[in-house]
């Protein structure tokens, strides 16, 4: 609606004939650019790169499901250049505004009506659009005594460029064309990547010969990468944590009911992510911990184990029922003040708020799932498992690897307990001295909390002196490039550098400024150094 009403008012403002009317830029976020290819030929000049671009490469990109804007960055925009001579403007008694409305009459085609002959209407036309500059250099100003005055006779017409306020280079070539896809708002950019790539593909079989075509930015490699951690820690914690389940619970049985809380509990949170429309990434997912997931069913299975170890002749089910009840408000409430040190994160707003309330949102959901399991399924399964496990007592002396791990850690916990309980006011001093340190802390952090991210590429900010030239800062990024791929050959796979502003101006720069991007090798290629700290310090 704002887009709509906006448009609107531009539609009603007159400007003069000389000044293009304003345009709303496309329909994305700040993250929208998703995709950059660059351009480039040794044979071709980058007016002839913008104009391939313009004519032959963007009208097929733009055509792709899901793409907001395929966005000019680079090259030279081709145009027809009348530099009239005052001179011979004055010696045939012509002006300026003369000149204007020859061009503008001269250069357009006109509809001459329709001729009926034999039954048949033949439309006329006149067609007196310009082409070549020798078209305009022809068109006729005035006539003097009888004799044609041609625009050739008081100005000089040749192919020249729109003033430039941007450039490209690449790979230490020299100048070449960038093109920037741009995602329509609430697209998957995995998908939209993707469908470019292929009709990349495609494009690169109509280009001539010399003009090359090369991606050098994909969001679907960040995206791959990112869902490649987040399965990586999410199997290596679970497995973990079934791991030391079974260490503690000393069950195979107990663990296996334990162990099933984990991917149940996800698969509820999943449910949940989808219905609120919360993605999947590293944010939202790298946050949860197994160890509060099945928290709940830990304690429940575990007491349900030892009850029915004491009261072997009352009926397991009766058991286990009176277990499940025992542990549930003491459970349940640990499981409201967890959820309860998320609630802040949800009311954050602005950036804070898009990064941090997935995932609050992913563990509520999680611990939600978790509970619900708890009180219905586990002890179900408990009743059933348990109920075969039951064993005559074991020999005297026997002893199991779990009962000494529990006897060795109650002998720490217990003298422990007993002190605080025996210094309550010193414990509770304590605590309140280390919630306000940690208070104080937070409000130190800042940006710090916000994770880094590795893309596998690196922005180089460069600036120079106000006032320089297009041409001076395009030899500048241009060495620089050169300078990057001679002492890091095996670190980086593209460098480009966008000097400027494009075509759209989505980010807009003075000539003074550059941004030199690198895309980077596998890490396994690298020489210089082990990682991406220590290849910026080189």
């Amino acid at each position: 609606r704002a887009r709509q009403l906006v448009s609107e008012r531009i539609g009603s403002v007159r400007l003069p004939d000389d000044v293009h009317p304003p345009s709303l830029g496309p329909i994305a976020t700040g993250l929208g650019e998703v995709f950059q290819y660059v351009l480039h030929s040794e044979t071709l000049s980058p007016e002839e790169l913008r104009t391939l671009h313009h004519w032959v490469v963007r009208p097929q990109l733009v055509q792709v499901p899901g793409v907001a804007e395929i966005n000019t960055w680079g090259g030279r925009e081709k145009q027809i250049h009348v530099l009239v001579d005052p001179d011979a403007l004055a010696a045939h008694a012509l002006t300026l505004d003369d000149v204007a409305h020859a061009l503008r009459a001269g250069n357009r085609n006109v509809g001459g009506g329709s001729l009926d002959q034999a039954g048949e209407a033949l439309l006329v036309q006149g067609q007196g659009l310009a082409a070549r500059p020798e078209d305009l250099a022809s068109m006729v100003l005035a006539h003097a005594d009888g004799v044609p005055i041609h625009l050739s006779d008081v100005a000089e017409v040749r192919i020249g460029h729109e003033t430039r306020r941007g450039a490209v280079t690449y790979q230490g070539q020299g100048e070449a064309v960038l093109g920037l896809g741009f995602m329509l708002a609430g697209e998957n950019s995995h998908a939209l990547t993707q469908r470019l790539r292929e009709r990349l593909i495609e494009v690169e079989r109509t280009l001539p010969d010399g003009a090359e075509l090369t991606r050098v930015y994909e969001r679907r490699d960040l995206v791959d990468q990112v869902l490649e951690t987040v399965q990586e820690n999410l199997l290596e914690g679970a497995l973990l944590g079934v791991a030391v389940r079974f260490v503690f619970l000393g069950s195979v049985r107990a663990g296996l009911i334990v162990a099933l809380a984990i991917p149940l509990s996800m698969l509820f949170a999943f449910d949940a992510m989808i219905r609120f429309g919360i993605a999947g990434s590293l944010m939202s997912l790298g946050a949860i911990d197994f160890g509060l997931v099945v928290d709940s069913s830990v304690v429940m299975v575990e007491n349900a184990a030892r009850r029915v170890g004491e009261e072997p002749d009352r009926p397991v089910r009766d058991v286990v029922r009176d277990a499940a009840v025992e542990v549930r408000r003491p459970t349940l409430f640990g499981e409201l003040v967890i959820a309860a040190v998320y609630l802040p994160v949800l009311t954050l707003e602005g950036i804070e708020g898009k990064l941090f309330r997935p995932m609050a949102l992913t563990v509520v959901f999680a611990l939600l799932g978790s509970m619900l399991l708890s009180v219905t399924l586990m002890p179900v399964l408990a009743s059933y498992a348990l109920e075969r496990r039951r064993r005559p007592a074991r020999a005297k002396g026997a002893k199991r690897i779990d009962q000494v791990l529990m006897r060795a850690l109650l002998a720490v916990y217990r003298p422990a307990l007993e002190r605080a309980l025996a210094h309550p006011r010193l414990v509770l001093g304590s605590a309140f001295c280390v919630v306000l340190a940690a208070a104080g802390l937070a409000t130190q952090l800042g940006s710090e909390f916000v994770p880094r991210l590795r893309e596998q590429a690196v922005v180089i900010n460069t600036v120079r002196i106000a006032g320089v030239s297009l041409d001076e800062s395009v030899r500048y990024g241009t060495q620089i490039e050169r300078l990057l791929l001679e002492r890091f050959p095996d670190e980086v796979a593209h460098v480009w550098t966008r000097t400027g502003t494009a075509e759209v101006a989505t980010d807009p720069m003075g000539l003074e400024v550059s941004d030199v991007f690198v895309t980077l090798t596998p890490r396994d290629q690298w020489t210089v150094a082990e990682d991406q700290d220590g290849l910026v310090d080189h």
